[in-house]
């Protein structure tokens, strides 16, 4: 004889709240998710941002792109998915970084996941350099970025041009290897750099051939 599984019988009231706090659960949980989603700038918002003819691409020796912006498996293998945002650029180690855009080094820090890092604001722009050489150290107050082997020294708040030698490419905070992880922001958010490389790209070629 089959054994019958017992189930409470339940009211149309109780089935009706089970409805609302569903909906109401996934409601939530969509707005969670579109306040971690980063909003993204297009790629015509870019392309009509800036004259980018006079724009310097962030690394020197470049090899390959090794991590695109988006979603994409943990390095660490702490979550099965996370956010990147920036674009990976491998060099040699001790490869020279160069400020991608002219303005003012508003902050050099280090942690324990960008590692040694420096952030450059040009206008609407902001430039994250992430997993650089060197320390960052205070003297008279004001916190440098020092690395001595590489002849930098980069204090926050100094203004560089587009090209100038912010860094170098090594592998402090977290990383698998050699390479410059490269953010940008627009307007307080976040863009694809891949984009604007393009843009970039787009417009030198055009002046080159012109």
């Amino acid at each position: 004889m089959r054994q019958k599984c017992w189930l409470p019988r339940l009211s149309t009231t109780f089935l009706q709240n089970r409805v609302v706090f569903f909906l109401a659960g996934l409601s939530l949980a969509i707005l969670f998710s579109l306040a971690w989603h980063p909003h993204q700038v297009s790629a015509t918002e870019i392309a009509r941002a800036a004259d980018w003819r006079s724009a310097s691409f962030p690394v020197e020796n470049f090899v390959d792109y090794t991590s695109p912006f988006g979603y994409r498996r943990s390095v660490s293998g702490a979550y099965s998915r996370e956010f990147h945002y920036g674009l990976d650029l491998a060099a040699p180690e001790g490869s020279y970084i160069r400020s991608w855009w002219s303005g003012k080094v508003v902050e050099v820090w280090e942690d324990n996941r960008c590692g040694t890092g420096i952030a450059v604001e040009s206008g609407s722009w902001d430039h994250i350099y992430c997993h650089m050489k060197g320390n960052v150290r205070k003297i008279g107050g004001v916190p440098y970025l020092i690395d001595s082997a590489g002849g930098l020294r980069i204090a926050q708040g100094q203004a560089v041009e587009a090209g100038t030698r912010i860094g170098r490419v090594g592998m402090s905070g977290r990383t698998t290897g050699p390479h410059l992880h490269w953010g940008l922001k627009y307007s307080n958010q976040w863009v694809d750099p891949a984009l604007v490389l393009r843009a970039m790209y787009t417009q030198q070629a055009q002046r080159a051939s012109s």
